[in-house]
């Protein structure tokens, strides 16, 4: 996994003063349910570098542990994803209501360490490093950077996960909106083949994120309310519905023999609107799948998902 160097004070004593008694702010992650907030604690160590506390519950709706009782890969992309809302907003200078676009995200597991989900929820301590960051023109606020993580469960590294952000100050982001395809009513699907949540491997049908037509896979969330993937309201598709659409684009081309990834990357190359629609290809490639969103003819999001 590697190791987050230059602390300047041994991470081992900040992770023994940490809490999970409660959780951060659900403001602080953008969550609007704090059912959904997994940060607890986050104390700085100085030159960029943080230790956190992350509880993974032990029965997710949308994202249930398997039968050997690992978590749900996904969780290590919200935690990171929590995070890197978290550290700008609260130990960096961001603009007033910045918008937090992410520009890519990357995560890789290690099957034979992840912990298991036992008689209560899983704590996990983030070793975080943040580099790569990016001053606005005036040089007062931050409007980018690279966030790192190493998680750990009982001292044992487990996973890795990485990603880079934009903060866009008000204006910026109504011009960059301004730029995106206008949105129309979100289409329904109607009368169109939706996948079984056993053949996407979810465990409800309103955590199914796709449905077929004319052969293709279209993005069309079955709840457009979903407590999770649309725990909040964004005016384009989250970076996490994207990623879950396409392992879920996997498990059906590949007959559910591909279900469980253990590393990804995604680099989203422009918002993915609600509308038009998003259309989800995958290419397998042994146990690795590389995958991509289309609509209106441009290319939105491109990526790849491994499997052991």
């Amino acid at each position: 996994m590697g190791e987050v160097r230059g602390f300047p004070e041994p991470w081992e004593l900040a992770a023994r003063r940490l809490s999970w008694s409660r959780t951060v702010a659900r403001e602080a992650v953008h969550r609007a349910s704090v059912a959904e907030v997994l940060l607890t604690d986050v104390r700085a160590l100085g030159g960029d570098r943080f230790v956190a506390a992350a509880q993974w519950p032990r029965s997710h709706p949308t994202f249930p542990h398997g039968q050997d009782g690992r978590h749900h890969p996904l969780m290590v992309a919200e935690t990171l994803r929590q995070l890197g809302i978290y550290l700008p907003s609260r130990h960096f200078a961001t603009p007033a209501g910045a918008h937090f676009v992410i520009r890519d995200i990357s995560f890789a597991l290690d099957p034979a360490a992840e912990p298991r989900a036992e008689h209560g929820a899983t704590d996990v301590v983030c070793r975080a490093a943040v580099t790569e960051v990016r001053a606005t023109p005036c040089g007062r606020f931050v409007s980018g950077l690279r966030l790192d993580i190493h998680l750990l469960a009982g001292g044992v590294p487990f996973a890795w996960a990485g990603g880079t952000a934009r903060f866009l100050a008000p204006e910026a982001y109504e011009t960059a909106r301004r730029a995106a395809p206008q949105p129309a009513a979100r289409p329904r699907s109607g009368a169109l083949a939706r996948p079984t949540p056993r053949s996407v491997a979810v465990p409800a049908a309103r955590d199914v994120l796709v449905v077929r037509e004319a052969g293709a896979l279209r993005l069309d969330p079955a709840d457009p309310r979903h407590p999770f993937f649309f725990d909040h309201w964004s005016d384009h598709v989250p970076g996490l519905v994207l990623l879950e659409a396409a392992r879920q684009a996997v498990a059906l081309a590949t007959e559910g023999v591909l279900t469980r990834p253990v590393g990804c990357r995604l680099r989203a190359l422009r918002f993915t609107e609600f509308a038009p629609p998003a259309w989800v290809e995958c290419v397998p490639h042994g146990r690795t799948c590389v995958f991509r969103l289309r609509q209106a003819g441009e290319w939105t999001a491109v990526g790849a998902l491994q499997y052991l």
